[in-house]
């Protein structure tokens, strides 16, 4: 697994699929295909749950870079670089690692704050940005349409009793074994449907949590913070393309609208039949929209 050297002096980890190394020995980087840097969320969800997003990796290079406390890249020395703003630092770093003047940047959940950050910090780094199921606490807002869509399944889903139950006992479950447990059991939500692709992708999940990163991501961001962040995105020239799914029981879809109304060039995009992990409930549909975008 290559490494690079973030701001800090930190080595951190990151992965390539599909394609050849963006900074390697595989002749000019003109004659490969752009290469799409990809950002998990969670928050500190370890990267392996996006997978090749669908088949993507047969069309581009896909460069995943493990943030610091999960996959391969080491704890820091102090929580504070676990803040999304922070990270977006890393990304920085691994940009000018891969030798890329500007590049594209796709991420999911809750990396798509690190995503904004990385914008309004660096927009004329970008030519690219794309936010799958984005969440809006960065906007300041938590609509409750994902509720909506979870308590509209009740009647056609025989795994939703059980579900509603575990999302109930999460709120207070603090044994980690327990709270993968509650995941699994919540899983069904996530998903546009529960079939043997969703359920073979939700049993990694547990092994994937990194608690102290997860808790550090939002802490020690102030205010002010925050809020310089949801204003840089107005200079942000590149296109953004968002994408929300209407059975997402976990972000839901006004976030994506919310985060979308940020920038002057958004395009929004929602999908039928799509949960919280459209790579997944229908990669058919997804891999042609980003191609279409990132061409």
């Amino acid at each position: 697994m290559p490494h690079y050297t973030s701001y800090d002096g930190a080595q951190l980890a990151y992965r390539v699929l599909g394609g050849a190394h963006p900074g390697g020995d595989d002749g000019p980087e003109a004659e490969l295909p752009a290469p799409l840097v990809c950002l998990a969320g969670g928050p500190a969800r370890d990267a392996a749950y996006l997978g090749d997003l669908g088949g993507l990796s047969a069309f581009r290079p896909l460069v995943v870079p493990d943030q610091r406390g999960t996959g391969g890249s080491p704890p820091p020395a102090t929580p504070g670089a676990y803040a999304f703003p922070r990270l977006a630092e890393d990304v920085e770093a691994l940009r000018a690692h891969l030798g890329l003047e500007r590049f594209a940047l796709l991420a999911h959940d809750a990396g798509t704050a690190t995503a904004q950050a990385y914008a309004a910090a660096h927009p004329g780094r970008l030519s690219h940005l794309v936010l799958l199921n984005p969440g809006s606490r960065l906007q300041g807002l938590l609509p409750d349409d994902a509720r909506e869509i979870f308590e509209a399944r009740a009647a056609e889903e025989d795994w939703w009793e059980d579900a509603y139950v575990a999302v109930r006992l999460l709120s207070h479950a603090t044994d980690l074994d327990e709270i993968r447990s509650l995941l699994l059991r919540a899983a069904p939500m996530a998903y546009g449907r529960w079939e043997p692709p969703q359920q073979e992708h939700a049993a990694d999940e547990g092994v994937q949590l990194n608690p102290v990163p997860r808790a550090a991501f939002w802490q020690g961001v102030t205010e002010g913070e925050r809020q310089a962040v949801v204003d840089g995105l107005a200079a942000v020239e590149a296109p953004v393309l968002v994408v929300t799914g209407d059975r997402d029981a976990v972000t839901g879809m006004r976030a994506g609208e919310a985060v979308a109304a940020c920038f002057p060039d958004a395009r929004l995009r929602p999908l039928h039949g799509v949960g919280h992990y459209p790579w997944v409930d229908e990669p058919e549909l997804l891999r042609p929209l980003l191609d279409e975008f990132l061409a």
